[in-house]
């Protein structure tokens, strides 16, 4: 039985990627959880728009679309923690545009029904990872790293399938 999760993911901007990125190695310099350490290809910025077990790349293009998928504009706001326990995710909230809800609603629909709230309405909480595992003594450390809020721009969609380790471009602009 597969449980590994393939995703639909929003990519940042040129500037905004570097501006994240920056935010990634001063937390690994720092002695801290960051996502800088990772090097996989599919280690970029990005935004989950839905992540399901067995989610097929969606075929965008026979989708109807009210408006073009991309570009939408972003704000990386201020950092937030997710989880429990002695360690935490730290990510920067994603403010939810009218443009970024109704996108991703037009994603969850085309992905048909499923079972998992963390992305219905109301309950997806949308995000760009910095660290995981972060210790929560590490928190202050941590967040005295962070800049201000990042002007950004979702400037293509991608599905990741992590059992084949293959990355698809779904729509870019």
């Amino acid at each position: 039985m597969e449980t590994r999760m393939s995703s639909v993911e929003l990519l940042l901007d040129e500037g905004a990627e570097a501006q994240v990125r920056a935010e990634w190695t001063a937390l690994a310099d720092a002695g801290l959880s960051s996502l800088a350490r990772h090097d996989a290809a599919s280690n970029r910025p990005h935004v989950t728009l839905l992540a399901r077990v067995g989610l097929p790349a969606l075929p965008l293009e026979q989708v109807e679309l009210p408006v073009p998928l991309v570009p939408v504009p972003l704000v990386l706001g201020p950092p937030m923690l997710l989880g429990s326990g002695d360690r935490r995710v730290l990510a920067r909230a994603v403010l939810p545009s009218p443009a970024l809800l109704a996108l991703q609603a037009t994603i969850r629909e085309a992905a048909g029904p499923a079972d998992d709230e963390h992305f219905l309405p109301g309950r997806w909480l949308p995000h760009v990872t910095l660290a995981r595992r972060l210790r929560l003594v590490d928190i202050p450390t941590a967040l005295a790293l962070l800049g201000e809020p990042i002007d950004a721009s979702a400037v293509a969609i991608r599905y990741w399938d992590p059992a084949t380790a293959t990355l698809t471009t779904l729509a870019s602009s």
